[in-house]
């Protein structure tokens, strides 16, 4: 097996070690306690709806009133007033909210998928400090505020420089820009959506992001741990498949990631005429992106999976041999004892029970997740896609290609 290097964690980190229940991978880091010491969170994440009005008061309704200011909150002045800005509203309105009840789901359901590699004996005593070190390791990640501090510079530097810039900036008159003697310029409005509420919405993205890298770390430390799995488990993943539940903690933060995306498209259809097939490669690489970050950690278990079932094909197969030679000598061969019946014996039942253990054997998955683990998922990341299709399709025609589907 191959050696991780062993991180002794320290202070209030150690002291988490000692119940899995105690690991959150959103109760951490420097916005974190900034929550918690203006009161908008607890230690649980509770009072989410804080937070919420919080930061829809912070990015969005000073967008609101300035544009009423500069005059471009609503009518004809321009071709995109605010509120008729759908990538803002998707964004702000539904994205944020959603991204920050993603940390609610995920703090309470994470740790019982921790608390399983222990509570199942999949981690020996001998081999439990190893699993602590790793848990430190991810709580330290968590709550380094170097890290934070670099997603901030990173948001700025890229986010607000080139991608809002190049990528999702309209050419026509919006209500956070003008034009003015041939050049483009900034409203009020703009540059509030600039400096604030663009950087953090794209803050909480890229911080969901490195979040999920952490728990991919994590669960790639944990891999390279010997195991006791066992290849007769029901689930055919010789336990492992409760890591698969990691997609459905997920659920929430792939709704928000998919308003945003849902948003800029909206925005490129309404105001510049293009085409949602136009954006395939927007949507698969958004897709492509989130499953990867879910399932991709997950396929570290594959060697030790791989390896499970190959050596128990050829334990079963060992003893299926030699149940089914004494099983042939008993009852077929004549040998079996006069007094016991054959109608209703012992030994074909087990006979069948040993094919059924095989069959679980041999069957044994490559991957904890199976293909409607990522069906779920990439589901969930294209519902708020899904208004978009009005843009393509009638609803008559939705509806005639939905029950041509189904009958």
């Amino acid at each position: 097996m191959l050696e991780i290097q062993r991180e002794v964690p320290s202070g209030a980190d150690a002291r988490a070690l000692k119940d899995p229940d105690d690991f959150s991978l959103v109760a951490g880091g420097p916005l974190f306690r900034l929550w918690r010491r203006t009161g908008l969170a607890g230690d649980d994440m509770q009072v989410p709806h804080r937070r919420i009005l919080f930061a829809v008061a912070l990015i969005w309704l000073p967008l609101l009133l300035l544009s009423m200011v500069d005059g471009r909150a609503w009518g004809a002045a321009v071709v995109v007033p605010f509120l008729r800005d759908v990538e803002t509203h998707a964004r702000m309105l539904v994205a944020v909210p959603l991204l920050i009840l993603a940390e609610v789901r995920i703090h309470r359901e994470l740790p019982s998928i921790l608390r399983c590699f222990v509570d199942r004996g999949l981690i020996s005593a001998a081999e439990r400090p190893r699993f602590d070190a790793a848990v430190a390791s991810a709580i330290g990640l968590r709550n380094s505020a170097t890290v934070e501090l670099i997603l901030l510079v990173l948001v700025y530097a890229v986010g607000m420089l080139i991608i809002r810039r190049t990528q999702f900036a309209l050419d026509a008159e919006t209500w956070y820009a003008a034009t003015v003697d041939g050049r483009w310029q900034l409203t009020y409005a703009g540059w509030w959506g600039a400096f604030v509420s663009q950087p953090v919405v794209q803050f909480l993205c890229v911080r969901w992001f490195f979040r999920l890298g952490v728990w991919g770390r994590f669960l790639w430390q944990v891999s390279r741990i010997p195991m006791n799995l066992q290849p007769a488990h029901p689930d055919c993943t010789a336990g492992l498949h409760f890591i698969a539940l990691t997609e459905r903690a997920c659920w929430t933060l792939m709704l928000g990631m998919g308003a945003v995306l849902s948003g800029m498209i909206a925005n490129k259809i309404l105001y510049t005429g293009a085409n949602l097939l136009e954006f395939k490669v927007e949507i698969v690489g958004m897709v492509a992106l989130l499953s990867f970050l879910v399932f991709g950690p997950m396929l570290a278990f594959t060697p030790k999976l791989l390896q499970v079932k190959h050596h128990a094909i050829a334990e079963y197969g060992r003893l299926g041999q030699r149940y089914a030679r004494e099983f042939d000598r008993k009852w077929i061969d004549g040998e079996q004892p006069p007094a016991e019946p054959l109608l209703g014996s012992a030994d074909i039942q087990s006979l069948a029970d040993l094919r059924n253990s095989f069959v679980v054997v041999k069957d044994i998955r490559w991957t904890p997740f199976d293909v409607w683990d990522v069906v779920t998922l990439t589901a969930f990341t294209l519902i708020p896609l899904a208004p978009l299709l009005l843009t393509v399709f009638s609803v008559e025609e939705l509806l005639d290609r939905l029950l041509k589907t189904i009958f």
